[in-house]
């Protein structure tokens, strides 16, 4: 004996009646990304402190080169102002690997006391935010990301790298 089928009911006891032309209510739009400067700027001040803990003649030498296991570390200054220094933090394998090597260009704003990234693995430089889906497929945080990956590689370095390998501070020339 056959059973006749039970009508779809929804939570309100009415039937679903579902037509050809029926189209699905358009999803709740995502709230838009806040950028927290609070936090951000906390990070930075974090990395700013990391980075004159394992570059702290950074103002008079050119770059400082340390073992972090397998491979070497080079910070890098490449320019210098009065109140801020780009510097370049290279991880440089042994080994060649599938992997790029770490490149991230930084900018130290000595006056605020904060380090930020400028420039990850060459991609250019990083805006606070972005529309998200946008043609490079940055995150809509794609720059608070960056400075927290930086946070977590400083603090592995000053946690795992040894001492600084000879030869690698480079006194700046004095201009005359």
């Amino acid at each position: 004996m056959l059973r006749r089928a039970e009508p779809l009911v929804s939570k309100r006891n009415r039937p679903i009646v579902f037509h050809e032309t029926h189209q699905e209510e358009p999803a709740l739009a995502k709230p838009r990304y806040k950028v927290d400067l609070t936090a951000l700027h906390a990070l930075c001040e974090a990395n700013y402190a990391r980075l004159v803990r394992l570059f702290p003649d950074y103002e008079v030498s050119n770059r400082r080169e340390f073992q972090l296991g397998e491979e070497r570390v080079l910070l890098e200054v490449l320019e210098r102002s009065r109140y801020t220094t780009h510097v370049r933090l290279h991880s440089l394998a042994y080994v060649e690997r599938w992997l790029a090597p770490l490149c991230i260009d930084v900018r130290a704003y000595h006056d605020a006391g904060m380090l930020e990234v400028i420039s990850f693995q060459t991609s250019g430089s990083v805006r606070g935010r972005y529309q998200y889906p946008n043609p490079a497929m940055h995150q809509q945080d794609e720059k608070n990301q960056q400075n927290r990956f930086l946070s977590d590689w400083l603090e592995h370095c000053l946690q795992h790298g040894l001492a600084p390998l000879p030869g690698s501070v480079v006194e700046r020339r004095s201009e005359a």
